[in-house]
């Protein structure tokens, strides 16, 4: 029998926008190098692997170039897999163990909310080349554990950016967080997130990205709760709200592709 696997849009209502991940269901742990050749083939920004566990799943998360800690969007799509597909009821809470702890997820009507541990920056220098790299002039920049922030202006100038991806990944980090206030009334601040380094030119959206800028303009605007936009060319729209150093993330996402996989 073949390994159930889907791909799914996260943070969008819309097919063929947000960011798409893969989802494989396993029903035991398969070996890192096996996961890793999968998230290869499926070539997505983020390839999901579930299996069970006591009181409720093992998650891990890979892109095509390797294994990473946390992953906003294909938990997401993880969720909507296991209430979509029935492995989990609606009432029910879905739990993953994963490398940065315990995250849970709830469905509230069509929103599916993640509860995920902040990621607060602070204050750092940029290294100046990546700054060209970026082509901006920062109002602010900082570092957390994953990934450099850096504040510009305005939403025009976040959207215009067009990064030289091979000096961009010569960034001691995870990626690059590029954010402004919005001037659409639509929502509260745009983001754009770079990681070439870890094989990802653009993510379309970024949960990950977004515990990090939750606290971030929680602190500028004095508000616990944002409506957020990455504004990619697939772009998709987060909830974020932030409580007690845990950062609530909410989306929505739909199924792509349903199939079996049998390598």
């Amino acid at each position: 029998m073949g390994v159930p696997i889907f791909q799914v849009d996260a943070f969008t209502d819309k097919p063929f926008s947000g960011n798409p991940a893969a989802v494989c269901i396993l029903p035991e742990a398969k070996e890192e190098r096996w996961m890793q050749d999968v998230a290869r083939e499926m070539n997505l920004s983020e390839t999901a692997f579930l299996c069970p566990a006591e009181d409720g799943y093992h998650l891990r998360w890979f892109t095509p170039r390797t294994e990473v800690d946390l992953c906003g969007h294909a938990t997401l799509a993880t969720a909507h897999v296991l209430w979509e597909a029935g492995y989990l009821k609606g009432e029910e809470e879905a739990r993953f163990h994963t490398r940065s702890g315990l995250l849970t997820a709830q469905l509230k009507g069509n929103w599916i909310e993640l509860n995920f541990p902040a990621k607060p920056q602070e204050r750092a220098v940029v290294p100046p080349e990546v700054i060209a790299a970026l082509g901006v002039t920062p109002l602010y920049t900082g570092k957390n554990a994953s990934d450099y922030l850096i504040e510009v202006e305005s939403e025009e100038i976040v959207r215009n950016i067009q990064p030289n991806f091979v000096l961009l990944a010569k960034a001691p980090v995870r990626g690059v967080i590029v954010t402004s206030r919005a001037s659409s009334p639509a929502y509260d601040f745009v983001s754009r997130f770079f990681a070439p380094r870890v094989g990802i030119n653009e993510d379309p959206v970024t949960g990950s990205a977004h515990c990090c800028l939750g606290p971030y303009w929680q602190e500028k605007l004095k508000r616990e709760e944002f409506l957020a936009c990455q504004a990619s060319e697939r772009g998709g729209f987060i909830k974020v709200r932030v409580e007690n150093q845990r950062v609530y993330l909410a989306g929505q996402a739909i199924t792509i592709l349903r199939g079996e996989m049998v390598g």
